[in-house]
């Protein structure tokens, strides 16, 4: 009997410290023991100068501030960006952080990651989805603002940039990655910004895919089918350099036989700005790493933030640029 009365004591305390030992796996917030907080990001690729410059302050950010980062690059395909998030919710990290390649088609493997009671930050591009309870917050530009930006800035100075003298100022657009919100957006602000002047007229606009390259062959293909160019609008720096390429193989002078007007100011952005090859353009910030590490600490450990963050962001022009240039961090 009393050996009876010892085993069941023994076998209690073994219960009772293994019990402990489960509960020291992970604190309430779901991080590790040890407070490191392990974070899954899924970028969007490696398309752009901006892009470098944000995966390289999403890295430097993390390290800073003690966050263990799983990265993962997307290479610009949707389904690459799924499989990611789905291995990070196999993973149980503590929180996912993403930059969607396109904007619908994610509320399947979101719904996976809220039923898997991991908090979701959408970085630098939105998702179109009906329920917003799937990501707890979105930081990034705004877009629409941006297009709007450029296209005030080209009805603020219409009459230097009719170009040909022919009392019309005729724009080609190079856009971004088809169904990205970026593109969908600054595409608004811009066209919706210059509908007021009717002398203004987009004669063309074709996807660069946000790439140099792609800026560089939808440039050349502008140049032969269409005729009195003034201005060109793309979607980012990477577009218009490409562009620049092209107009300059044909023989004309970026900045003077034909305006450019870009969005990003990366640095080779900003020195072809600086050149007077491009004529204006507006800010998009890729240093969102330090706000997403703040995010992330706080979305784990379930305070609340603001469901969108919109980034500070300014315009240049030629001479701001070569202002800005010496101290420039992208």
């Amino acid at each position: 009997m009393v050996a009876n009365k010892i085993l069941v004591a023994a076998s209690a305390i073994a219960l009772g410290s293994l019990a402990l030992t489960a509960c020291g796996n992970s604190d309430s917030s779901g991080s590790k023991s040890d407070g490191t907080i392990t974070m899954g990001f899924a970028q969007v690729g490696a398309e752009s100068g901006w892009r470098t410059a944000n995966t390289k302050s999403v890295q430097e950010s993390a390290k800073d501030a003690g966050i263990s980062l799983k990265f993962s690059d997307a290479q610009q395909k949707q389904e690459n960006q799924i499989k990611a998030i789905r291995s990070y919710i196999q993973q149980k990290v503590d929180v996912i952080a993403f930059s969607p390649v396109v904007e619908t088609g994610w509320d399947t493997v979101l719904l996976e990651a809220k039923r898997a009671h991991i908090p979701v930050i959408l970085t630098d591009r939105a998702v179109d989805t009906k329920d917003t309870s799937l990501y707890e917050t979105f930081l990034g530009s705004d877009f629409v603002k941006e297009g709007e930006k450029a296209g005030q800035w080209l009805l603020d100075n219409a009459s230097t940039s009719d170009v040909n003298g022919d009392g019309k100022i005729n724009v080609v657009e190079i856009e971004g990655t088809t169904g990205a919100a970026p593109a969908i957006d600054r595409k608004k602000g811009f066209e919706d910004t210059i509908a007021s002047d009717s002398t203004i007229k987009v004669v063309a606009s074709q996807t660069g895919d946000f790439t140099r390259d792609g800026g560089k062959k939808v440039m050349e293909s502008f140049l032969k089918s269409q005729k009195g160019i003034d201005v060109l609008f793309a979607h980012n720096d990477d577009e218009g350099l490409g562009a620049i390429e092209a107009i300059e193989a044909a023989g004309l002078q970026p900045g003077k036989d034909i305006k450019i007007i870009t969005i990003d100011a990366v640095h080779d952005g900003m020195q072809a700005l600086a050149d007077g090859k491009i004529s204006y353009i507006v800010e998009c910030s890729p240093l969102l790493g330090p706000q997403l590490m703040d995010l992330a600490k706080k979305v784990v450990a379930g305070d609340p933030v603001e469901k969108r963050i919109v980034t500070e962001e300014t315009t240049f022009t030629q001479e701001q640029a070569v202002a800005a240039l010496p101290s420039r961090k992208y």
